[in-house]
């Protein structure tokens, strides 16, 4: 962890200090993602996080992208014509609940299209976690948006009154099948597939699948691919606050009984897992979408910036993947926060951009500081570019310049910060606190009110306070993103 010191030091000797704290230095001049700067073309391209939430799906679909993650109290969802602006996107509440067995802790929601309706499943409970139950509700018109209206329960006859969460649907010989993680012979959360005779209805008992994990914990999130004769089925291991949370793949022939759990052939080992050196960890609860044309096929994920165990800092991400020569999906290797990707084949693109807190620039505007700031690259892989400034010099500044909509702000937070005040274009102040109980990198800090489109500021005034629970006043700048949407 670099410290944030309660003392003004020389800039040169923190920075020092933060590089031998935090690991190897990152190289000056790359792109996250190992490219550079040049080709980071500002209307072609992306960087995650896609959304502040766990559990993510996403469907393209009537022009836009669709997002859907965890948010516990409702569903929501995200749209946009790119996937650039997901980030930036309004949420819709696409459901809420009154009946009191199933209104809280609403997790992992995930839609489909079957005929002219979408179908929305999702797990709830009472507040009680082993009270957790599937369920699925019905659009009233061919919008994923929604209305929605509740349709079922999802319960297999052989497990009424069983702990089931995370609900996938498995298209496989013109059938469907719900597969979900819950209460087997093998985990207390261990794969479950069950017959479905239509959309809503469970026609019969669902079998065990007995899938390897590296981890004794679960076997959740079972998510499917359709390819080269196999369907590929995979899931997530060990406990999503850990760092080894990892996604697991079996596969079964095209023309197999996917109720026969000896026709599934486990593939071993991990397919996609925590990659350290670019400061990825818990890779999984995923799910994948197809471009806009269809020619590409994408896997949207989430993951945390920290190596600690715990459930918050998972947010959003996404990247393509590949085939391999045998059929099977080459999930890849996680990318780093902040790498920048070129967006999916028929993806319209956007005008964003991102400032460097160096003041470099992929589109525009630049950043400028008054009062004392320190600056380094000891933050390697947890921040963009490996470098940003931080202060906790009452008064300092921090002011961006770009032309655009909108302005959303990320960098660590740690457990000496402290609080910032945030003003756009001379306006009132908001109060931020860049406060967090363990270390993580690339948060999203601040996302401005929507501008009217031109030339803004966004300032950063460090206020010398912070919370009870904070050792320190330290406010970070890494990087900003720019939307023109």
């Amino acid at each position: 962890m670099r410290a944030r010191s309660r003392t003004a030091l020389v800039p040169a000797l923190l920075a020092l200090v933060a590089g031998l704290a935090c690991g190897p230095q990152a190289a000056a001049h790359q792109d996250p993602a190992g490219r550079p700067a040049a080709s980071a073309a500002a209307s072609g391209t992306f960087r995650n996080p896609l959304n502040t939430g766990p559990d993510p799906f996403v469907t393209y679909a009537n022009g836009a992208y669709h997002l859907t993650t965890t948010q516990g109290d409702s569903i929501k969802m995200w749209s946009s014509p790119s996937l650039a602006t997901l980030l930036d996107a309004e949420p819709k509440t696409v459901w809420t609940d009154t009946d009191a067995s199933r209104d809280q802790h609403l997790w992992a929601p995930e839609f489909y299209r079957f005929g002219d309706r979408w179908y929305l499943y999702y797990t709830a409970d009472d507040g009680t976690d082993d009270h957790h139950r599937l369920f699925v509700l019905e659009s009233s018109g061919d919008d994923p948006t929604g209305p929605y209206h509740f349709k079922a329960g999802l319960t297999p006859p052989n497990h009424t009154g069983d702990f089931a969460i995370d609900p996938g649907i498995l298209q496989h010989n013109g059938r469907l099948y719900l597969a979900y993680s819950g209460i087997n012979a093998y985990q207390h959360n261990g794969l479950n597939i069950a017959p479905m005779s239509d959309p809503y209805t469970v026609s019969g008992d669902a079998v065990a699948i007995d899938a390897a994990g590296g981890c004794p914990e679960v076997r959740e999130g079972p998510e499917f691919l359709n390819r080269n004769g196999r369907t590929w089925l995979t899931y997530s291991t060990c406990d999503t606050g850990k760092p080894d949370y990892q996604v697991w793949m079996m596969s079964l022939p095209a023309t197999a009984d996917p109720l026969v759990p000896g026709n599934w052939a486990q593939r071993p080992g991990p397919v996609f897992s925590r990659a350290d050196a670019r400061g990825v960890f818990g890779p999984g609860h995923h799910a994948f979408f197809t471009s806009p044309d269809g020619t590409e096929d994408w896997l949207v994920y989430h993951a945390k910036t920290t190596a600690t165990n715990t459930y918050s800092d998972r947010t959003t991400r996404a990247q393509r993947i590949s085939w391999n020569a045998d059929g099977s999906p080459d999930l890849g290797t996680p990318l780093a926060m902040g790498a920048t990707q070129d967006l999916p084949s028929g993806d319209p693109g956007s005008g964003n951009h991102w400032i460097n807190d160096d003041s470099r620039s992929s589109g525009g505007g630049g950043v400028t500081y008054t009062g004392a700031w320190n600056t380094g690259t000891g933050c390697a892989a947890q921040c963009f570019w490996g470098d940003d400034h931080w202060s906790d010099r009452a008064g300092a500044t921090a002011t961006f310049t770009f032309t655009g909509t909108r302005i959303a702000l990320l960098s660590v937070k740690d457990t000496g910060n402290g609080i910032a005040s945030i003003s756009v274009d001379g306006g009132p102040e908001q109060r931020v606190d860049f406060y967090g109980a363990i270390r993580t990198g690339e948060t999203l800090q601040y996302l401005s009110p929507r501008l009217a489109n031109g030339p803004h500021t966004l300032r950063v005034r460090v206020t010398g306070e912070h919370a009870a629970a904070s050792g320190g006043s330290f406010v970070s700048v890494d990087r900003a993103e720019v939307y023109t949407d």
